[in-house]
């Protein structure tokens, strides 16, 4: 376990060395990733996109140790998560990776303030510490005014910054958002994505997305293309050959 907890800065914050993932459909094995090499560095915000049923969302989960692959190494800071049981990849889950999803997936009974402190209690802050913490990471996102507030009273863009809050609460290395603007309009997208960014630049936060928006684009540093359960291509925003428009009303 003291390989899992070392808390050393590590240049890069996810490495995946040929990554496999089959699944068995009936008589059939479905291989939904084939061979998937990429290193991400720490600190970087990068868009992994694709067509759907490309293999995105498998990666995606392969990184965020939600599924395990069938063949080929994940490192999460140099520790291979392919290999960790079950306790050991709570824990690094717990401590190292915050997510967001795009359905928000936060508990209905609780307030903003509650959903954002259960993180912490889990991984045995005392429950006053963590609503202090809460509290300055419900702020950081603009919600101070709102921390007493259930998920129905919140509009969709509220859930996704409490999400976004509850993602921070035990000061993750990686941030994994998977379609964290999919539920959301275009005004409301676009101010995630910028708050994203912002929690990314101000924080240091590797932030790793899975997404079908190309206002994404904009903010990403590089952008991981993948079609058929391959790597197709990895490009730098400034090698982009693409024009992400503005919102009507907006100045260019």
């Amino acid at each position: 376990m003291a390989e899992v907890a070392t808390g050393l800065a590590h240049e890069y914050a996810v490495k995946t060395l040929n990554v496999v993932k089959e699944y068995e459909m009936g008589k059939q094995t479905l291989r939904a990733l084939k061979g998937i090499d990429v290193e991400i560095r720490s600190g970087e915000y990068i868009s992994i996109m694709g067509p759907s049923g490309s293999g995105k969302s498998t990666l995606f989960n392969m990184i965020g140790g939600l599924d395990k692959p069938t063949e080929g190494k994940v490192y999460i800071d140099e520790v291979d998560i392919s290999g960790l049981d079950a306790y050991e990849l709570a824990w690094l889950r717990c401590r190292k990776i915050g997510y967001i999803f795009q359905t928000f997936n936060l508990i209905p009974v609780m307030t903003a303030l509650e959903n954002c402190t259960l993180p912490m209690i889990f991984a045995g802050m005392t429950t006053q510490d963590a609503m202090d913490k809460a509290a300055g990471l419900l702020a950081l996102v603009g919600l101070g005014d709102r921390i007493r507030h259930k998920p129905l009273e919140l509009s969709g863009g509220q859930q996704q910054r409490v999400a976004c809050a509850r993602a921070l609460a035990n000061d993750p290395a990686i941030i994994l958002a998977d379609e964290p603007t999919g539920n959301l309009d275009l005004k409301t997208g676009k101010e995630i994505i910028e708050l994203l960014r912002r929690l990314n630049k101000e924080k240091g936060v590797t932030i790793i997305s899975a997404t079908h928006d190309l206002k994404m684009l904009d903010v990403s540093d590089r952008i991981i293309w993948i079609r058929d359960g391959m790597v197709d291509k990895i490009e730098r925003r400034d090698e982009l050959d693409i024009e992400v428009g503005t919102l009507e009303g907006e100045e260019a």
